[in-house]
């Protein structure tokens, strides 16, 4: 099997500690490493370094082959521009289809937190050996929590495998991301799942796929496998990416695909796509505070402090994010991080890329 680590993203979510050039990927937020060494190192018991493929953006490229040395040069691979998760994906895939024309790929998010790793392992096996027995696009779904509205969902249908002692369900429909009224309703049903963002298929399951409901990705994906490893390589994938469109692989194939499966995944997973998710997988103090750099706490409760540099003190206050970087300071009620990207988005118009 091969893996591919989707690793783009513009650094908004978690601003203004992340930025264009600095996405969450590659910050430690978790603990030791950066997101993305983890992820490496989670798939690595499963997966050879040589079979792991990181596909990412110019700004980014030199960052990931200086915090992933084990992994090939050859096997980062350079979008000229991002176009959205299918055409990344089919870009992996006609990579691997260059090497081992029939292998199986899974495709796993670079910034989500997984805390135990056995059955995530244990998922994608499953997931692996599904793919191997049928022409099946599949994917892993993760019992909801809580009432999430930042999340997609997926609906559960009729069981239609089982490997192992893992039952495999048809994926009745995908959902995008609801209001909280039609997220509690999903939650109270019991048969809609979180999105995951992880897939397994094998290659020539997928690009048949591609071709059948993207054909003019298709094509492009194709003109751009012909020149792997030629003098024509990086100017056909310049071509390419100028004249596609940008297309999500949710939206694109898993959405009108007629063959996708689900199993159920229970690996303590979390996109922590914004400061309240980071707050909530981080270690607490007995009051609820997560406290990264020096600071003061007097009377407060359930927030959040990353100020590695300047001294923080806080009095009397609870519910509050404070991210303090060398040239932004950001206070957010705790429960509004996910607008944190519309100061991103205020700094565009405003041209204070500096910030960006």
């Amino acid at each position: 099997m091969y893996a591919v680590i989707m690793a783009g993203g513009k650094g908004t979510r978690f601003w203004p500690l992340s930025r264009e050039k600095r996405p969450k990927h590659l910050l430690n937020m978790t603990g030791e490493k950066s997101i993305i060494q983890y992820t490496v190192d989670r798939i690595s018991p499963l997966v050879a370094q040589d079979r792991i493929l990181i596909v990412t953006g110019a700004s980014h490229a030199d960052q990931i082959r200086e915090q992933l040395p084990q992994i090939p040069s050859e096997n980062i691979l350079v979008e000229p521009v991002g176009r959205n998760t299918a055409p990344c994906i089919g870009l992996a895939a006609m990579h691997i289809r260059k090497k081992e024309p029939d292998a199986v790929m899974c495709v796993l998010p670079a910034d989500h937190l997984i805390q135990d790793t056995e059955p995530f392992l244990a998922s994608l096996i499953a997931a692996r050996d599904m793919a191997e027995k049928r022409a099946c696009l599949v994917t892993i779904g993760v019992r909801p929590r809580w009432a999430e509205t930042g999340y997609g969902y997926m609906e559960r249908g009729q069981t239609a495998d089982t490997i192992g002692d893992t039952k495999i369900y048809q994926v009745k429909s995908f959902r995008e991301k609801p209001d909280r009224a039609t997220a509690e309703s999903f939650l109270k049903s019991g048969k809609f799942f979180w999105n995951s963002g992880i897939f397994v298929w094998k290659v020539s399951t997928l690009l048949d796929t591609i071709e059948n409901l993207l054909p003019d990705l298709h094509e492009g994906l194709c003109a751009i496998g012909e020149s792997i490893r030629t003098d024509r390589e990086m100017r056909a994938l310049s071509e390419v990416y100028r004249r596609i469109e940008p297309v999500s692989i949710d939206y694109g194939v898993m959405e009108k695909a007629s063959d996708v499966v689900m199993l159920e995944g229970d690996f303590g997973w979390n996109d922590i796509g914004s400061w309240d998710a980071l707050w909530d997988v981080l270690g607490k103090d007995a009051k609820g505070n997560v406290a990264r750099g020096r600071v003061l706490r007097s009377g407060t409760s359930n927030c959040l402090v990353h100020s590695p540099d300047k001294m923080v003190a806080l009095v009397g206050v609870e519910d509050l994010l404070v991210v303090e970087t060398d040239d932004a300071l950001l206070v957010c009620r705790r429960g509004a991080s996910q607008d944190v990207r519309k100061v991103v988005e205020h700094l565009e118009k405003k041209g204070m890329k500096e910030y960006l």
